[in-house]
């Protein structure tokens, strides 16, 4: 994910891309321009932000540290740009990915409401040890990597199963690090949207579905698992602040079902915190691009399968309606790129020594094309 600043503190439109700072958040990490699609969006308002305390929270777990806030001068000085730093995501909580700190914080939100609460703990030993009264108790999740293997290795964590449905096309290497936490995988004949059905479907007494995408009537879990993504950017800001940096002045983030993309709004975005303008870029596949799509119809729309970008991350059909609202109107441009500005992303971050995988490169991608 991408946060950048505008060089023009009075408000310069985006379209003239002066910036003096950047700044990049990446879950991994052709020299021509290609085809892209581009949304501008004309009613960015206010929102209110994130509740809860998932960073104290996370500070609880196993393994627990900031991820280093990483400057590349080489790639502020290719883009034109003053500054640019990187909140390398490559390394969270022993995972290769930042979606473990949404997946833990609405995992032990949901296992907190099936309890009517937790007695206090100081160690995940103490915490697994309360949760007796659930076993035998599973979690089920849809993913295309990341956010099934980060709930999978929670339930390890916290002494329970898990069930992870992954769509056709799933890279085997995914696969099999999932099975590595203990899950049982199934592979749906079908995309990641059909996965998700299919996982919605084991709720029940004995299993806990872990979604970070919602539909009707499951809402708290996706909410939790957006709110649990605010500790990247506490960090971010404190990491800034040492440094003696402002908050960034635009920010450019790759979008899926929209849970990372509503988290950046709902921190950077709230009503009456930060008087300073700022602007924020959605990124997506161009044959994936199912947030582009809803704001160009005015509504929630699907982008039919199969989904085929190298950025597997991004491969949604349709947005999350929970995600959607802070989306729609705290995104103030949506861009879909090819699978080859990614590439080119990942060969501008490697040239500064960071290895960003596709899904992760993709905001980079998205300021490349754009600029």
């Amino acid at each position: 994910m991408l946060h950048c600043t505008n060089g023009e503190r009075e408000g310069l439109p985006l379209a003239t891309i002066t910036f003096v700072r950047l700044v990049l958040f990446v879950d991994q990490i052709e020299e021509q321009h290609m085809p892209l699609r581009l949304y501008w969006n004309p009613h960015v308002v206010p929102l209110p932000g994130a509740v809860g305390a998932p960073l104290a929270f996370h500070r609880r777990l196993p393994g627990y540290a900031e991820t280093p806030l990483r400057e590349l001068p080489g790639l502020a000085a290719d883009l034109g740009v003053g500054r640019l730093w990187i909140k390398d995501e490559s390394r969270r909580l022993g995972l290769p990915s930042f979606k473990i700190l949404g997946a833990s914080w609405a995992t032990y939100r949901a296992l907190e409401r099936r309890l009517g609460g937790l007695p206090p703990w100081n160690s995940l030993a103490e915490l697994r040890a309360h949760l007796s009264p659930l076993r035998p108790l599973a979690l089920a999740a849809a993913t295309d990597g990341n956010h099934g293997r980060a709930v999978a290795r929670m339930a390890a964590l916290l002494g329970l199963e898990a069930r992870i449905f992954v769509p056709t096309g799933t890279a085997a290497a995914r696969i099999e690090a999932i099975q590595g936490e203990g899950a049982q995988v199934t592979v749906v004949d079908g995309t990641y949207d059909e996965a998700v059905a299919l996982a919605a479907r084991e709720a029940g007494p004995r299993c806990m579905v872990i979604s970070d995408t919602s539909w009707e009537g499951y809402e708290e879990v996706p909410r939790e698992v957006i709110a649990g993504y605010g500790t990247i950017f506490a960090e971010a800001d404190a990491q800034l602040a040492a440094l003696g940096e402002p908050r960034p002045d635009l920010i450019a983030v790759q979008i899926g079902v929209g849970a990372l993309a509503a988290a950046v709004v709902q921190h950077y975005r709230g009503l009456g915190e930060h008087p300073q303008p700022l602007r924020i870029i959605g990124v997506e596949p161009l044959g994936a691009a199912c947030a582009l799509a809803s704001m160009e119809a005015g509504r929630i729309v699907e982008v039919p399968g199969p989904h085929t970008s190298i950025m597997a991350g991004l491969n949604c059909g349709q947005p999350s309606p929970l995600a959607w609202p802070a989306v729609s109107r705290g995104v103030d441009l949506f861009m879909a790129v090819e699978d080859d500005a990614a590439r080119r992303a990942m060969r501008a971050l490697a040239a500064e020594g960071v290895t960003a995988g596709e899904t992760g490169a993709a905001g980079v991608a998205g300021l490349l094309e754009l600029l």
